[in-house]
């Protein structure tokens, strides 16, 4: 696991730690994917391999409302198709994909500077 936060914030979400074996946010940790926003929820996602994705798995997210998404994808950065995209560019959500890893510290920075922020994060093990 590669550890991100050595205190613990206050007034929204940390993504403490991320590997293998799970993502660990404040004292849960997600084995399977994940959606956390920077105040309101972190809930568990069973989100598909990213070339699977439609818009309809990230309903979740979008009914948030954030003015971003970081869209985490496992081990290695995976574009979705693009009509995940242009669901998001719909929505007027800025969508960013990553790997998972960059997604979860990007996550935590823009958090902290009160950002409205929501990561949906894909397990980093082999699917």
């Amino acid at each position: 696991m590669m550890n991100l936060m050595l205190h613990r914030a206050e007034g929204h979400h940390e993504i403490r730690r991320y590997g293998t074996d799970g993502i660990l946010i404040g004292e849960t940790c997600y084995a399977e994917g994940v959606i956390v926003a920077a105040e309101e929820t972190v809930s568990a996602w069973q989100a598909p391999a990213p070339g699977e994705l439609a818009p309809e798995h990230l309903e979740p997210v979008l009914e948030l409302s954030p003015d971003i998404v970081l869209l985490g994808t496992g081990e290695r950065q995976v574009f979705p198709p693009i009509a995940v995209l242009k669901r998001f560019a719909q929505a007027r959500i800025g969508c960013e994909v990553m790997d998972t890893g960059a997604a979860c510290r990007t996550f935590n920075v823009l958090a902290s500077e009160g950002r409205s922020v929501v990561a949906a994060l894909m397990p980093l093990a082999d699917r």
